[in-house]
């Protein structure tokens, strides 16, 4: 698939992983539908890219939202090739807490909500999307669909049994989803980031980066929203991957805490 005048989805897209990616995609020809709850840096950043940007606020969890900003890039756009799942939230509560009281019921759903069934709900939008467009290729290529998981789902630590959940559940979905997309010529992968240097990372205290940047292996650092940029390029790019997760980590792997 050819970046240079597609279109593609980008969720989280403000800031973090989602606005390195939307910065990658523009500066290959490519234009971007931003999605993201922070209308003032979602519409700085279309701002900063031009005529190739479209920012929509919308809750990925929230089904007309995410429909009606799908409707509107196909109507600047002419169509909607790639949709990149960028946006998430954290939690730290351990199962039971040093004073007996349960993860809270409440936060534990809001997690998955957000991170797994938010996924899901623009997935399979965007997948309905592309599935109208006529093939690209030989093959009969309509689209492709890149899910964030994260090493946690993997590696979960104290206190991430929700957040390792709903990322777990991005992995698991990752192949039934290319099945089932496989038929109309959409392709479905998944990335597993390790420890980057996102807004979230950066406000963190040294002491509790320097420990991960620890079990890093190489290269000894926080990994660039740039890196994980370049590998949407490169998903978006190897028509031939298809149905698979990719751990990009520099080797970590997480220890209890």
């Amino acid at each position: 698939m050819q970046i240079k005048n597609s279109t593609t989805l980008i969720t989280g897209g403000a800031s973090g992983l989602g606005h390195a990616t939307a910065q990658a995609l523009v500066e290959r020809g490519g234009r971007v539908l931003i999605i993201d709850l922070n209308q003032e840096q979602g519409q700085a950043a279309a701002q900063a890219l031009g005529d190739a940007a479209l920012f929509v606020q919308a809750d990925v969890t929230d089904e007309a939202q995410i429909q009606s900003a799908i409707d509107q890039a196909v109507e600047q756009f002419g169509r909607l090739d790639v949709c990149v799942n960028c946006a998430g939230i954290g939690s730290a509560n351990k199962t039971v807490d040093r004073e007996g009281a349960p993860h809270p019921l409440d936060g534990f759903e809001k997690v998955i909500q957000i991170n797994l069934i938010g996924s899901f709900n623009v997935g399979r939008l965007a997948a309905a999307a592309m599935a109208k467009n006529a093939p690209i290729d030989a093959d009969g290529q309509r689209g492709l669909i890149v899910n964030t998981a994260s090493v946690a789902a993997f590696d979960g630590q104290l206190g991430q049994a929700a957040y390792s959940a709903s990322k777990g559940g991005i992995v698991g979905m990752t192949l039934p989803m290319a099945r089932d997309l496989a038929s109309l010529g959409i392709r479905c992968n998944t990335i597993a980031p390790g420890i980057f240097s996102t807004p979230l990372m950066n406000g963190m205290p040294d002491k509790v980066k320097e420990p991960l940047v620890a079990m890093t292996q190489f290269p000894k650092r926080l990994g660039h929203p740039e890196e994980y940029a370049r590998m949407v390029v490169t998903l978006i790019e190897n028509d031939f991957m298809n149905g698979e997760t990719l751990r990009l980590d520099g080797a970590i792997r997480m220890q209890p805490r």
